[in-house]
């Protein structure tokens, strides 16, 4: 036997707190609706069992037996249905006591860390994994459900926007970087042409900055020699600090170096900015954790927007 259209789980919800309750006011109550929502609910329940569930006697609704046997069935389907759920959203990872997110590496000077705080005020229950790595690599990951969350920076065409949600924080400028003994001059932006004869250490293929170095180096037209690649902007820097190299990096980088770096804004051929965002699939973007990851995502962004020169 097919299973009526009348019947469904919200109905079947109401029905038990009625039984529980034995009053249609009541029930209307205890479930924030109106009494004739309770009264449509019970009547249409009674259509689609297609027998009588109760008698009136006066203004009330006495439960008959058969009121009873669907009770305790509904306790049961409900409470079926209830797990079934549950492990479902636990087989898809959402909206469970953890959270995995990716992120560069150069975000975790500040914006990762202020996100993650935020976090723990808005749900301190929550548990977050922290995974590290490239633009492509992230994208991946989270193409392949290891990560819920990524942080990265996006450009036009690298993101599928039909399938993921991004939600941008912020832009920063790249800059060129340059050990602090290195004879810079810092009157004029840099050109890259007259860099032209320097070694410089970059960012292995598939970050961001890397195709940001490309894009710069076409621009000047020559193409730069690189005493090595490495595969963090931690890693990078330090070549720099030790005179390996001269590179390009995110002003964000600038805090945390600026006694050992040198950063020179680039000239304006060769001006370029990043846009970081936070990008989740599409699908999940009803998950309560990834909600919390947004919202927090949009109260960091208004930083920006409240102090425009603010360094990221």
């Amino acid at each position: 036997m097919k299973i009526d259209a009348e019947i469904t789980f919200r109905k079947l919800e109401i029905f038990m707190e009625f039984m529980e309750k034995g009053n249609i006011a009541r029930t209307a109550e205890a479930l924030g609706i109106s009494g004739v929502s309770v009264h449509r609910a019970l009547h249409t329940l009674e259509e689609g069992v297609r027998c009588p569930l109760f008698i009136h006697k006066g203004r009330n609704l006495v439960p008959l037996e058969s009121a009873f046997t669907l009770l305790e069935h509904s306790k049961e389907v409900v409470a079926l249905m209830a797990r079934g759920i549950d492990e479902t959203r636990q087989a898809a990872g959402v909206g469970q006591g953890r959270l995995r997110i990716g992120t560069l590496y150069s975000l975790t000077l500040e914006t990762v860390p202020k996100l993650i705080m935020g976090m723990k005020l808005r749900r301190p229950e929550l548990e977050m994994d922290l995974t590290m790595g490239s633009n492509q690599v992230l994208l991946n990951m989270l193409e392949d459900g290891v990560l819920d969350a990524i942080l990265i920076s996006i450009s036009e065409g690298e993101v599928d926007r039909s399938r993921l949600e991004v939600l941008p924080m912020f832009r920063d400028d790249i800059f060129l970087a340059a050990p602090a003994s290195f004879p810079l001059d810092t009157s004029h932006p840099a050109d890259l042409r007259e860099f032209h004869a320097e070694k410089f250490v970059s960012l292995a293929e598939g970050f961001a900055t890397y195709a940001g170095f490309q894009e710069a180096f076409n621009v000047a037209g020559f193409e730069p020699e690189i005493v090595t690649r490495v595969n963090d902007i931690f890693s990078m820097v330090s070549m720099v600090q030790a005179g390996v190299g001269l590179t390009l990096m995110p002003g964000r980088m600038k805090k945390v170096y600026e006694n050992s770096v040198q950063l020179l804004r680039l000239a304006e051929q060769y001006q370029m900015k990043q846009t970081i965002a936070i990008v989740f699939a599409r699908n999940r973007e009803l998950d309560p954790n990834l909600l919390a990851l947004a919202a927090e995502g949009r109260m960091y962004a208004r930083t920006f927007i409240d102090t425009p020169n603010a360094p990221p």
